[in-house]
């Protein structure tokens, strides 16, 4: 007997089916969401209808063919004026000043009025496939130039010798909103990076002692989110207040004892910051102690930032740069921390009068708007390499370019500091015998 195959069941009624398996896979109608917001978790519903970031632009539309035109006879070969903010035509010796980004977009007002997320152009997220080599095409006589924005932002022409610049905000971290002129000269921040070795020469390892060659400190800017922000915190724990103290034994065995009133202390606390500086490179932020002392550069802050001025790439002829790798999303957890112990600090008088400290154990900060400027700071920086274990350390001095303030880290001989070490315990115990002996 002979059996006819089953048809095949009749397709569901509605539409078509777009995806494998799933005749519902069908894109929500525009203006529609898929997910109603009111049945997400808070976190997730927030996020989820929080409005996109206002942007504002800073690039400027005069500079976008990459050439840097004196403003009196247009020649392209521009330099800063060594020791200032000004810019110098090197053909006519014309001078002029960079507009100030405060002036310019407003950055320094309406702190008390921030609401959401404010980013600058130059600050906004960096395209995954962003090249770092941009090509010109030059207007004097047409060849094809090409920067590497990895490690310079200015390119002369080969044929006319016309000098670009890039100053158009591709998306890859290479041009920020602003720029703040290197005010400090080599030979200064040369004769300061001595000054700051000769102090510690006595412990130096010796191998940094040969190797110390001080003229080779390298202009470097820096990539910085400066933020100005808007936030409240609401901070609680508990205080203590000392009544009474006394002890109890005696010899080995005595103990000092304390009475103490504890109180439940909560405080609220509204405020803003004002060109807060976050570091924007991956590498630079990466604060591993084991292997490097990046910190050593956050110590040579702050910066005066209100100077800063609009970008222009002929500010960087003669230094090195870095990228910016990280965005605002990236950094918003450093944000969150730096604005915590910033509310700390703003309620730290109030609770002076408990004498035996304040036990802070519940923190809630609300971060209600904030404004993000990338903007490339001067930093003179000297490096030696330090062998050893796990590829060994990079010890580093910095020279903040700008004030001049100095820090750095010097690899040291262990053995010495010990030998000191035990030389002025023996010379204090000696102090301490004649004390008690003439007692």
């Amino acid at each position: 007997m002979t059996t006819s195959p089953t048809p095949p069941p009749a397709p569901p009624a509605g539409p078509p089916p777009t995806g494998p398996g799933s005749p519902r896979d069908v894109a929500p109608a525009p203006g529609e969401l898929a997910i109603d917001p009111a049945t997400l978790p808070p976190p997730i519903r927030d996020e989820l209808l929080k409005p996109d970031p206002v942007a504002i632009d800073t690039a400027s539309e005069e500079l976008k063919d990459g050439l840097n035109r004196c403003p009196k006879c247009g020649a392209t070969d521009i330099r800063q004026k060594p020791g200032s903010d000004l810019l110098v035509c090197l053909y006519c010796r014309h001078t002029w000043h960079g507009q100030r980004v405060e002036e310019e977009f407003g950055f320094g007002e309406g702190l008390d009025q921030l609401s959401g997320t404010v980013i600058a152009s130059g600050a906004r997220d960096i395209a995954a496939d962003a090249a770092s080599l941009m090509s010109f095409k030059c207007s004097g006589c047409g060849a094809e130039v090409t920067v590497n924005t990895e490690n310079a932002m200015t390119a002369r022409c080969h044929w006319c010798r016309h000098v670009f610049g890039v100053n158009e905000q591709v998306a890859n971290g290479a041009v920020p909103d602003a720029v703040l002129p290197f005010h400090i000269k080599k030979a200064d921040a040369v004769a300061r990076i001595r000054q700051f070795v000769d102090k510690r020469k006595l412990f130096a390892l010796k191998a940094f002692k040969d190797q110390f060659t001080p003229e080779n400190v390298v202009g470097v800017y820096m990539p910085y989110m400066i933020v100005d922000g808007r936030a409240s915190a609401d901070i609680a724990g508990q205080g203590e207040i000392e009544t009474a103290r006394y002890t109890r034994g005696s010899g080995d065995k005595k103990k000092t004892y304390y009475d103490a009133d504890v109180y439940a202390v909560a405080r609220h606390v509204d405020f803003t910051v004002d060109d807060l500086p976050l570091e924007s490179s991956g590498k630079r932020g990466n604060l591993d102690t084991n292997a490097n002392t990046n910190n050593i550069i956050n110590t040579i802050l702050p910066f005066d930032t209100k100077n800063a001025v609009k970008w222009n790439a002929s500010y960087l002829s003669g230094y090195s740069s870095e990228k910016r790798d990280q965005d605002v999303e990236h950094l918003r957890p450093r944000l969150e921390d730096q604005l915590l112990s910033i509310a700390r600090a703003q309620v730290q008088g109030s609770v002076r009068r408990f004498d035996r400290g304040v036990r802070w154990e519940r923190e809630q900060l609300d971060v209600h708007g904030t404004r993000w400027v990338s903007m490339y700071l001067p930093v003179w920086l000297y490096s030696y390499h330090e062998p050893g274990s796990n590829g060994g350390m990079l010890h580093y001095i910095a020279v903040n370019g700008r004030t001049g303030e100095t820090m750095g880290s010097v690899p040291v001989q262990q053995w010495k500091l010990l030998l000191a070490a035990i030389a002025t315990g023996t010379f204090l115990e000696a102090i301490a015998l004649m004390i008690i002996g003439s007692q």
